[in-house]
């Protein structure tokens, strides 16, 4: 045989083995999007998502809307909101949240924002300092349904104990070509959380 044909096989061979790879990892991430896994917990975080001048986007707003019922429900004693400043904005997402949780009736005193996050990995790393010297490390983490099984991956990896409960209230989850983008992307996404955020 000679070295291209060689070379043609092996390719196809890892060409075959990644896409199979992918399509795992798809599925991992689509079931983790059907699961709600409410538990009681230390605190209830809710992923930041954009914020229009002081109020949350539609996205922004069905997380913190789920994160109050869960609340409310006396699932945590605290509500953590995570998010930073977007590109143009002066206003973070974090600070936003707050406001907008309080102005639902939550307690000033059970809201804090964990500003400065911007980016999945970054806003659950406040989560684990916010946590350090505590004895529970669980945590209610509340976000779209697609960008679960990521957290769960990181928060273990900072030594949390994550339990998950989709916003089902979300525009993207209402969706069907907007979730399923943002499902494809997440197939893309996960291997990289594995291999490189440590």
């Amino acid at each position: 045989m000679s070295g291209w044909k060689l070379a043609r096989r092996v390719g196809v061979v890892v060409l075959l083995a990644a896409l199979l790879y992918y399509v795992v990892t798809f599925v991992q991430v689509w079931w983790a999007a059907r699961q709600d896994d409410t538990r009681r917990s230390q605190a209830i975080v809710v992923l930041g998502a954009a914020q229009y001048n002081g109020r949350p986007s539609p996205v922004f707003r069905a997380r913190l809307d789920h994160a109050a019922t869960l609340y409310q429900r006396g699932l945590a004693p605290t509500v953590l909101v995570t998010g930073g400043v977007g590109v143009r904005d002066s206003l973070n997402e974090a600070n936003v949240g707050r406001d907008y949780l309080v102005r639902l009736g939550i307690p000033d005193n059970a809201v804090l924002p964990l500003v400065g996050g911007h980016d999945t990995f970054t806003s659950i790393d406040q989560v684990k300092r916010w946590f350090d010297g505590r004895d529970s490390r669980r945590v209610l983490l509340v976000s779209d349904g697609f960008h679960m099984l990521r957290l769960q991956i990181i928060a273990r990896r900072l030594g949390l104990t994550p339990y998950t409960s989709p916003a089902t209230g979300s525009p993207i989850h209402a969706n069907v070509r907007r979730n399923a983008g943002y499902l494809f992307a997440e197939g893309f996404k996960v291997p990289f959380t594995w291999l490189f955020q440590r």
